[in-house]
């Protein structure tokens, strides 16, 4: 521990993921009002834009997460403008982290908890945020516990091929909608 480590450290969710999700959504979803008036769906299109417009704050929220590290916990947390019924970070003193104990995902990915030795309580690592190796050894630094085999659980050119999957959604988006607009008139 003599390589001691700033006293507060930030993390934001990693950029590449960030730009890649809130690419993805409008990808996916901007075609729908136009598909709904073109093929006189029971939905209003208005109502689909109100969905999205709300959709879109909530993914923009869940992306604006921060993890910050400092000498007393960890903290997980969203900004004050996300109410935290819809979101609720937390926190957790370093003396109170018992265990670093993995678990596999449905997909095959590992995910890591910080376990708590009052009813094994355990805590979700963030694993997708810019400067997760830095953040693994303030974790380690502060428990005590290896973090040697701890990998993010997604990496970067995942989140690659995603983007460009994205923007080719985006060229058939483009066509989808010119052809909704055209049948209109």
């Amino acid at each position: 521990m003599s390589n001691q480590i700033s006293s507060v450290n930030s993390f934001n969710i990693s950029p590449i993921i960030r730009i890649t999700l809130l690419c993805l959504y409008p990808a996916l979803t901007v075609p729908l009002p136009f598909l709904a008036q073109a093929t006189s769906a029971p939905i209003s299109p208005k109502l689909l834009w109100v969905g999205i417009a709300l959709g879109a704050v909530f993914i923009y929220g869940l992306l604006s997460q921060k993890v910050i590290l400092d000498e007393e916990k960890i903290q997980v947390t969203y900004p004050s403008w996300i109410p935290s019924q819809l979101y609720k970070g937390w926190s957790l003193p370093w003396n109170k982290v018992a265990a670093l104990r993995m678990r596999t995902t449905g997909q095959g990915g590992l995910v890591y908890y910080l376990v708590t030795p009052e009813k094994d309580r355990a805590y979700l690592l963030p694993m997708r945020i810019a400067g997760f190796a830095k953040m693994v050894k303030i974790v380690e630094q502060k428990t005590g516990i290896d973090t040697t085999d701890i990998r993010p659980l997604a990496q970067p050119w995942m989140y690659l091929i995603l983007f460009i999957c994205t923007m080719l959604l985006w060229l058939v988006d483009g066509w989808t909608i010119w052809t909704a607009i055209s049948l209109q008139g």
